[in-house]
């Protein structure tokens, strides 16, 4: 057991390093250079980060004899996992490969709550109180915190979006340059000089143009893959939550208690929906589509985190309290 105790703290320190230069490596990318081997290096880097978390995760496994979901801590390396997870299985299909920029980091904080936001007591493994014993419990807690690695990622994608759209300028006045009137007759009578200021004039229209269409394509693209995100993710939080009830049932004679987890759950899963309805049924795109995602980012972060800290109701035992 000792040693098993050693390669699960030697498992997490790596990790965590692992995710913290995956971070580095993915902004690197994204903001100063797009070479083959830095994109080849955040995708190993992520890969190790995922095959450490997985061993970790199975460690701990074996450890508390039960699936490790008890807890803050072990919830928060799950977390990190499925973000990690997610980005492995959207880096296939994303071929500018700056959506690591987004989840490396988003990983990287959950796995640093775990491991460095947290008390060393409340890092151990303990036993599980009598209401987790349900194969129901490990179906509804893993449906919901794999449902908030996802929806997490497509409301990033959404505040990424609105936070481009804002600094993006739709057009651009014409480059003047003032002269006082001596400079200004020197100007009309070489032709030279002037042809090097509409040259210059030019190329820095040209150049904000650049920036702009860039701007425009990180729009489209992240709006795109935040929609695609969140409607894959959709079903989860609604098998966990159904799933929960049934637990609920079998643990407290009731489906529903209006449970404070239990209403932010279901105040998270009725922003996605309005979502995905205004989405698919009514046309919405861009700023207001992105608004609401974004809003289902902040319920995620209380229902998840705030609801725990106050340590009230039927689910406070094994979060922080």
């Amino acid at each position: 057991m000792t040693t098993l105790t050693n390669l699960e703290q030697v498992l997490a320190n790596i990790s965590f390093f692992i995710l913290f230069l995956a971070t580095l490596i993915h902004w690197g990318k994204f903001v100063y250079m797009d070479s083959e081997t830095m994109g080849f290096s955040g995708k190993m880097s992520m890969v190790i980060a995922f095959s450490c978390v997985t061993g970790f995760l199975s460690t701990r496994w074996i450890l508390s004899n039960h699936f490790p979901l008890s807890n803050s801590y072990e919830s928060s390396m799950f977390l990190s996992w499925s973000l990690v997870s997610v980005h492995l299985l959207t880096e296939s299909r994303d071929r500018n490969g700056w959506l690591g920029a987004i989840i490396a980091p988003s990983a990287m904080l959950a796995h640093g709550f775990a491991t460095l936001g947290l008390p060393r007591e409340m890092q151990q493994a303990i036993s599980l109180v009598p209401a987790p014993q349900s194969h129901w419990s490990m179906m509804h807690v893993t449906m919901m915190v794999l449902s908030y690695a996802i929806l997490l990622c497509g409301s990033l994608l959404a505040i990424v979006s609105l936070i481009v759209t804002a600094t993006k300028r739709r057009s651009f006045a014409s480059v003047k340059f003032y002269t006082d009137s001596f400079s200004d007759s020197s100007v009309s009578r070489d032709h030279a000089e002037t042809r090097e200021n509409s040259v210059y004039s030019y190329e820095l229209r040209k150049g904000l143009s650049f920036i702009n269409f860039r701007k425009w394509q990180l729009i489209e693209e992240s709006d795109n893959w935040s929609y695609r995100i969140i409607g894959s993710g959709f079903p989860l939080p609604t098998i966990g939550i159904l799933s929960g009830a049934v637990w609920a049932n079998e643990a407290w004679g009731s489906y529903w208690n209006w449970d404070p987890k239990e209403t932010w759950a279901l105040i998270t899963w009725l922003i996605f929906a309005i979502y995905l309805h205004t989405r698919m049924i009514r046309g919405w795109r861009g700023k207001r589509s992105a608004a609401i995602a974004s809003l289902g980012f902040s319920t995620i972060r209380i229902c998840y985190l705030g609801v725990n800290l106050l340590g009230k109701g039927l689910h406070s035992y094994g979060w922080v309290s």
